[in-house]
């Protein structure tokens, strides 16, 4: 239990990642490196992403397979192709929207002991859901004692 006496810390931290074009790429790691340069113990983390066609997720981080289906389910669900109104940049730009609906654009992890609450087979990952790599800009945000 925390002290009553104790001042909540705030630190804030913005990542770039470079995706790959669709895929699913573990950031878990650049996290963690946030989460100990706030010197926080006990708190939360958020991680934010600031794009409308790419997504963040917490999933397995043992099996590679996993993440394959992951990425065939979505495809299957939501396909490319002109048949959205919306396609400004590509048959796979309204797609990469919708998949986000239905995804996460942010996440908020416990930090416990200074580290981040994962489960063991648990991983952050960036899900790039355009045909192109792109820059993706992620705000992490550690609060706590």
């Amino acid at each position: 239990m925390t002290p009553p006496t104790a001042t909540t810390r705030h630190y804030q931290q913005q990542l770039t990642l470079r995706s790959r074009g669709k895929s699913l790429q573990r950031f878990t790691a650049e996290v963690e490196q946030v989460v100990r340069a706030s010197g926080v113990e006990t708190g939360l983390c958020t991680v934010f992403l600031r794009h409308t066609s790419a997504s963040l997720i917490i999933q397995e981080n043992a099996d590679p397979d996993v993440l394959v289906d992951l990425e065939n389910f979505l495809a299957k669900l939501v396909p490319e192709g002109n048949h959205y109104i919306h396609s400004t940049e590509g048959p796979d730009d309204m797609p990469a929207h919708i998949r986000t609906v239905l995804t996460h654009t942010s996440e908020t992890i416990p930090v416990v002991g200074g580290r981040l609450g994962l489960g063991t087979w648990q991983g952050l990952y960036l899900w790039e859901h355009r045909a192109r790599g792109s820059a993706r800009e992620v705000i992490v945000h550690v609060t706590g004692y």
